[in-house]
Parts: C-alpha cells; sequence; structure tokens
C-alpha cells in the first residue's frame, strides 16, 4: 500500500512504471487517486515523476558519471534519480534534505540494505556541486540528446531539419512544464460573461492572438484554482485545449448547415469547436475507433452543449453508404513528435521504425477519408507530429495516388517559433 508521502509515492510509481510498462500518467493517476496528500505534497509527488521521467537521459548520464559507469539495480538507478533531481532541479528543496529523505524512501521501500551507497553517492554530488553544474551546462552544448534528456537519433532528424540553433531551442521548449490554454466556448457564454466568471474565480490570464484564432477565443491561464473546481468549467463555457489544436479546423472552416465529418474525433476538442464554429447547425458525425474515448466525446459535448454531433463508432460508418460530406477532417494517430513537451513518456517510446509504420497507417486513414467527400467538397489532414514522413510526405503520396484532389493549402505550429505544441494540416479539395 502506498503510503501518503510525496516521495515514496512518486519512487513507487516510477518502478511501476519499469515493472508494469505502460505510461507513466496512467500510473500517477492511480497513484494519486489513493493517496492522501495536501496540495502541495500532491504537486511535489506530480513534479518528482514527470521530471524524472523527463530529465531521465541526463540523470543517468550523471549516475554513470558519479559512479564511474557500474550499472545499477533498476530501482537504485530510480532512487538515485529521485534524488539527484531534487539536488540539482528543483531549487525549493534543500539539497541534504532531498539526500536524507531519498535514503528515507529507500528504506521505506525496504531497500534498507541499498540505503548506504545511494546516500554516499548523493553526498559525493553534493560536495561535488558546482563541478556538476558546470558540466551539465557544458553538456548542453556538446551532446545536446544527453544535456537535453532526448534520444539521439530524434534530436540528429531535428538539427538536420532545423538547424543546431533552433533545434536547441526546441529541447528546452520540450523540457518546460506545459502551459494551460482556455478555449471559449460560445455556445455557452460570449467572452464578457465568460470573464466575469474568471474575475469571481481569481482566475488570472492573458488574450492569445494567431492568424488562426478568432478574437477573444484563446486565453492563456497565468493562475488558477482546480479547473474541475471552476464553475466556468463545469458550467462548459471553456474547454481545456492548446491553440495548436485549432489550426487543422480554421483550415477546415466548417459553417453552419453543412454536413461534417470528423474521423478520429476523441476526446473532442476539435469535434466540440467545428461545432462552434457550425453554430450547432448542421451534422457533424464524429468517429473513433476506442469506445472508451468515444464516451469522454459524448461527456465533453454534454458539457459544452453541443447539439449537433452525431458520435459514432469508426466501423459504423463507411463511404458506400453514407451520404458524402461536405468537409472531413482526418486528426491522424502519429509519432507526437509536436507535444513532447506534455507526454513525457513518449520520448523514450518512440522508435525511427515506428515512423514508416504510422506514415503507411496514415494513407490508408487518408485514403479513407477521401471517400467520405463529396465533389467540390474539402478534406484537411493534420496531426501533433513534427516529422515530415508523416506530414508533407503522406499529402504527396496521396495526391499521386489521388488526381481528384489537389493542394489548396499546408501549414505547420512550430513550437520554438510560435509559442504553442507543434501541429501541421494541409487542406486538400476535391475537384
Amino acid at each position: 500500500m502506498l503510503s501518503d508521502n510525496p516521495r515514496q509515492i512518486a519512487a513507487r510509481v516510477l518502478i511501476d512504471r519499469l515493472s508494469k510498462g505502460g505510461f507513466v500518467e496512467k500510473h500517477l493517476d492511480r497513484a494519486l487517486e489513493r493517496a492522501r496528500l495536501y496540495p502541495d505534497d500532491r504537486g511535489l509527488c506530480q513534479e518528482l515523476v514527470y521530471g524524472c521521467v523527463r530529465w531521465q537521459g541526463t540523470l543517468d548520464w550523471l549516475i554513470d558519471r558519479q559512479t564511474q559507469g557500474r550499472e545499477q539495480k533498476p530501482f537504485v538507478q530510480i532512487l538515485l534519480r529521485l534524488g539527484l533531481y531534487q539536488i540539482f532541479w528543483l531549487d525549493r528543496i534543500p539539497p541534504h534534505a532531498a539526500v536524507h529523505a531519498t535514503v528515507e524512501t529507500a528504506k521505506a521501500l525496504r531497500y534498507a540494505d541499498h540505503a548506504g551507497f545511494i546516500n554516499a553517492v548523493l553526498r559525493t554530488a553534493l560536495r561535488d556541486d558546482t563541478l556538476i553544474r558546470t558540466a551539465l551546462a557544458e553538456l548542453k552544448v556538446s551532446d545536446p540528446a544527453a544535456g537535453y534528456s532526448h534520444p539521439e537519433w530524434l534530436v540528429a532528424r531535428w538539427q538536420e531539419r532545423y538547424g543546431k540553433e533552433q533545434t536547441l531551442k526546441l529541447l528546452a521548449w520540450n523540457n518546460s512544464p506545459a502551459k494551460v490554454f482556455a478555449r471559449a466556448n460560445w455556445l455557452k457564454a460570449e467572452p464578457g460573461k465568460l470573464l466575469e466568471f474568471w474575475r469571481s474565480d481569481n482566475v488570472s490570464y492573458n488574450f492569445v492572438f494567431k492568424d488562426w484564432l478568432e478574437e477573444n477565443l484563446v486565453f492563456e491561464f497565468k493562475s488558477h484554482p482546480p479547473i474541475e473546481e471552476m464553475r466556468s468549467f463545469k458550467n462548459g463555457f471553456f474547454y481545456v485545449q492548446d491553440p495548436s489544436t485549432l489550426f487543422a479546423v480554421d483550415l477546415l472552416a466548417p459553417k453552419p448547415g453543412e454536413r461534417v465529418l470528423d474521423l478520429c474525433a476523441a476526446p473532442g476538442g476539435k469535434t466540440t469547436y467545428m461545432a462552434q464554429r457550425m453554430k450547432n447547425e448542421g451534422k457533424l458525425v464524429a468517429t473513433d475507433s476506442s469506445m472508451d474515448r468515444l464516451e469522454l466525446l459524448k461527456e465533453n459535448c454534454e458539457r459544452l452543449g453541443v447539439t449537433c454531433v452525431d458520435v459514432l463508432p469508426a466501423s459504423s460508418i463507411n463511404p458506400q453508404t453514407t451520404q458524402p460530406f461536405d468537409r472531413v477532417l482526418l486528426d491522424a494517430p502519429c509519432s507526437n513528435t509536436g507535444v513532447l513537451r506534455r507526454r513525457v513518456d513518449l520520448r523514450w517510446r518512440a522508435r525511427p521504425e515506428e515512423l514508416e509504420r504510422l506514415r503507411k497507417e496514415q494513407i490508408e486513414l487518408l485514403a479513407r477519408a477521401a471517400a467520405f467527400v463529396k465533389p467540390g467538397g474539402v478534406l484537411v489532414y493534420s496531426t501533433c507530429s513534427l516529422e515530415p514522413e508523416e506530414n508533407s510526405g503522406v499529402v504527396e503520396e496521396f495526391l499521386k495516388a489521388n488526381s481528384a484532389f489537389m493542394l489548396d493549402e499546408s501549414g505547420d505550429v512550430l513550437p520554438m517559433r510560435d509559442g504553442f505544441d507543434g501541429a501541421f494540416a494541409a487542406r486538400l479539395a476535391r475537384k
């Protein structure tokens, strides 16, 4: 049973991630559901878990440096990561307190036989504090993959495409805390009413401006109460959504009264914004292959007051028996390299060979999506990937095989340029 101690919970989550597999976010959510923690301790637990996963590569480099490259038992490696992360990445925790807490965590988790070794490594790191901080700064220049804790193959790809300076900005972006953005839901409340609620709830925010965003549509939260407890959230006045996800919908430009299809729609951020653009007038069909995610999509539609959407399993519709659509959006499954900032585990799961598998799947999905588009209609293909094989490469291959379509417009959102998650979208017009 987990102890109500944020460090012990964090250690157990990291050990479960290693022993049981799966994304760390799920392990952490389950652990926090069972734990009794004050808000500050809950925040510390999340910071320790996500920080240790995000900076895993650099932490392992540092552990090798401090132990002369000796291989450690997996749970010792995790505890050393936990201690070193607190010492060198968290300024608010006194270093000696971080060492003591890590040693006590080892004992509490029944690894007392290794507590002395862990204590020695961490205390040596304290003694070498200045040398280590200098080495970590130099590592970012000499070996960006190790210095910024990213897979070498991914850093090499980005350096070839973006150059070293922009790649370093992208790596730093991926390691920084993700911002919270809110998209105003005009189906439930005008912006003025929403801002009144936020002022009464002590929400601090900034306006967000981009070419693909309507005025007073997106806001960046600077400070806020727990979102699930906010009246404006419960009432469906806004949806938490990165601005990059709205780029594809802006290219699609759905209008009131049209028939629109959203393939791979769950959890519903794009779907509900399309309904908003359509003013709940017309027919919007939203499909997904996951039944659990479809339930979440239904819940979001209900909370946001979306009434023009039919939520269906992806297998239940086919172009031979379905009336064609004016506009079709395919937000395809992808490598997610544009959202590594938010999904800390993904960088360690991504593999170069996955790009080819995903590309084939994306081309098949795009061909299926195209069959639903009526003559003169519009098809938008989008991903949250930065990789050209999944983006322009898929579009080019599709157009070679489908002369009935032409590329109307395409573009991308780059974190280091635009300040949002990465995304790509292309609008294809059926002749």
